[in-house]
């Protein structure tokens, strides 16, 4: 699909509509993807995550973007992998659970990085896969709304993993 790209560098630098946090459960900041998002996007992320009640795994909570390029911020929390039945439905909540999110607020523009791959320990061969059927899948679901979604990536490697997913 010519509305899913794979990008490799920094989610904070961005201009999109929204970019998502591989957040943790009290979605008060953490390391990673996580950590940096909150740094660029400075201390009134925090303020406004502090009044959200944290968020279950596979779920997903919106905020402003603050000093992001990206007017929001979609947080998720992807599971840690355990190599579970319930593993891969739960991170496929993550991407369905923006998305859904991304629509009821009228973006069209969207970045994910790659959640779960890093200190949650997901094996990013199986990440990618599902986060590309579960993107593609939705919007089959949902050929009536307009949304364009980049996988971006940290490092080279998770750059190629992800270009094999998509099929580029």
């Amino acid at each position: 699909m010519s509305n899913i790209h794979v990008y490799q560098g920094d989610i904070t630098k961005l201009e999109c509509d929204a970019i998502v946090n591989a957040a943790n459960s009290s979605l008060l900041g953490g390391g990673g993807v996580d950590g940096a998002i909150h740094r660029a996007a400075g201390p009134q992320l925090l303020e406004e995550c502090r009044t959200l009640n944290g968020c279950r795994t596979g779920e997903a909570k919106i905020t402003k973007g603050y000093r992001l390029p990206a007017h929001y911020i979609i947080h998720t929390v992807g599971p840690v992998y355990r190599g579970s039945e319930q593993d891969p439905v739960l991170l496929a909540n993550c991407y369905k659970n923006s998305l859904n999110l991304a629509q009821e607020n009228d973006i069209h523009t969207i970045a994910f990085p790659s959640i779960s791959t890093g200190v949650y320990g997901y094996p990013i061969e199986d990440a990618s896969k599902i986060a590309y059927d579960t993107v593609r899948t939705w919007m089959e679901e949902h050929k009536d709304y307009s949304i364009d979604v980049t996988f971006v990536c940290f490092s080279d490697y998770d750059r190629k993993v992800y270009m094999t997913a998509v099929g580029e």
